[in-house]
């Protein structure tokens, strides 16, 4: 799997996963049940941080990244908006002029002015739908990270278990 990653993306992914729940983002707490010395517990704690990270996929010392791009923004924005409905209400508006009793330049300016709007509100309501898009890939990208942690986390503590450990 391709992973992509940007300063803004990863800024988030932090930001958002830094919110989630309290348990997730603490470090596990691990006894030596059975009376093991520090050097002990230090090497099997190893062994069990490469076991859990082959088992989960996942690496909690490495950067967090996205598993996807950002949903991506159209090139043009409000302005290409403005101008496409400006210039399609002004050709619509030079038509309807060019019937009997009507100007053809009023028809224009009218057609061009309402076009203009018409493209306004639609940049508008694009915005914020990309807005909406953006919320999603974000909530998506935190959850994604939460459940690799989680499985990691499970995957450590039942090593560590297996080793006669408490894991709190």
């Amino acid at each position: 799997m391709k992973c992509f990653c940007s300063f803004t993306a990863l800024f988030t992914l932090l930001a958002l996963s830094l919110a989630l729940t309290p348990a997730m983002a603490q470090d596990l707490f691990v006894f030596p049940a059975k009376g093991q010395s520090d050097q002990q517990m230090e090497r099997d704690k190893f062994d069990c941080f490469q076991w859990a990270k082959k088992q989960s996929g996942f690496d909690p010392m490495e950067t967090p990244r996205t598993t996807s791009p950002p949903p991506g923004q159209k090139a043009g924005g409000a302005g290409g908006d403005l101008l496409t409905g400006a210039a399609v209400g002004a050709v619509g508006g030079a038509i309807l002029g060019k019937l009997p009793h009507k100007s053809g330049s009023k028809g224009a300016a009218y057609g061009a002015g309402a076009g203009a709007l018409l493209g306004g509100m639609h940049h508008s309501s694009k915005k914020s739908q990309d807005e909406k898009a953006r919320q999603q890939w974000e909530q998506e990208q935190a959850s994604a990270y939460a459940n690799k942690r989680n499985a990691y986390n499970r995957a450590y503590s039942a090593c560590l278990e297996g080793k006669g450990y408490t894991v709190k």
